[in-house]
This record gives C-alpha cells, structure tokens and sequence, in this order.
C-alpha cells in the first residue's frame, strides 16, 4: 500500500503533467497552420509553455519537500542537539 505522502506526490505530479499536455492541446489547436505543422507564434508560446512546466514542476517539488518533511526523519535542524564538534569534544 502506497504511503500518504507518495500517494500526494503522486497525485500532484500527474495534475501538473494534464495540465501542461491541456496547454500543448490548446497551442497546438489554436496556433496549427493548415499543413498539420505549428505557427512560429505557436511554436513560441509552446516553448513557454515547456518552460513554465519545468518551473511549476520545481516548485511543486520544492513546495512537496516543505510540507511533507517529518520532523523525526532528522532532515530539520534542532537546536537541542548541540554539535560535537562545535564545542571541541570528540
């Protein structure tokens, strides 16, 4: 059985691929020339396109590792545990 916090992962990554293939169907239908080949504005605005979904996959990823991080996993800094090396003791 999947974890909760895959099971988020999951669904946010496959909401953001449909909606960057939602937009390449638009760009495509809307900026198509007659030969079934795209415009060179379509092929720009597909380029952006591309481009904002890198983005927006970053900063879901970005966002997924904020929110999903467990506090006992040891991935957030603590202030009680002072570090060995810091005070000179080995």
């Amino acid at each position: 059985m999947l974890e909760r916090e895959q099971l988020i992962e999951i669904v946010v990554a496959v909401t953001v691929v449909f909606l960057m293939l939602g937009a390449m169907i638009a760009v495509g239908s809307s900026y198509g020339a007659d030969n079934s080949t795209l415009s060179p504005e379509g092929g720009q605005i597909l380029v952006a396109v591309i481009a904002g979904f890198i983005l927006l996959m970053t900063a879901a990823g970005i966002l997924l590792a904020y929110l999903l991080n467990d506090p006992e996993n040891g991935l957030e800094a603590n202030d009680d545990d002072d570090d060995a090396d810091a005070k000179g003791t080995f």
